[in-house]
């Protein structure tokens, strides 16, 4: 039996009360990034790492919920970076499982920031493979997912003023 393949893009548009430079920074700074990135109620990180350059990677082992929930993964490869404007990365997630490892989805994803009065505007562009015979199920959890994340990003810079 061949394993499912679906393909996925998605864009979403956010406006922060915070200049370019705030915004990336809540990016680049690893125990920033943590906080909102990954960091939530019930959250267990096993592992993270933040390797904020080109060719830097990132990522880890974490779990959402109680000691019965699955351990996840994000490994992260950073592509390409320009200070206060774009962020691209590749990353793949997955979760532990008792034979290993279980990739569930490989993404490109671009970050744009451009000043927008007295802010920023974010555009997220994440183009992602999602694996499994569930696999199309994934893309609208995930850009929920991502839209949550950015949530978080807001929460982050408001927090920070």
């Amino acid at each position: 039996m061949t394993a499912q393949l679906a393909h996925g893009m998605f864009t979403i548009e956010r406006r922060y009360d915070a200049s370019p430079a705030r915004v990336f920074q809540a990016w680049s700074d690893p125990a920033a990034f943590r906080r909102w990135f990954v960091e939530a109620p019930g959250a267990t990180i096993h592992d993270w790492a933040h390797d904020f350059r080109v060719g830097g990677r990132g990522g880890g082992r974490y779990r959402f919920g109680g000691e019965d929930s699955v351990v996840g993964f994000n490994d992260t490869l950073f592509l390409d970076i320009v200070e206060n404007a774009r962020i691209i990365l590749t990353y793949v997630m997955g979760r532990e499982l008792g034979d290993g490892r279980r990739r569930d989805s490989a993404s490109l994803a671009t970050i744009e920031l451009a000043p927008d009065a007295a802010g920023t505007r974010l555009i997220y562009t994440e183009q992602g493979a999602y694996f499994g015979d569930d696999g199309a199920a994934h893309i609208p959890l995930r850009e929920e997912g991502c839209a949550e994340m950015l949530d978080n990003l807001a929460r982050e810079l408001e927090a920070r003023q």
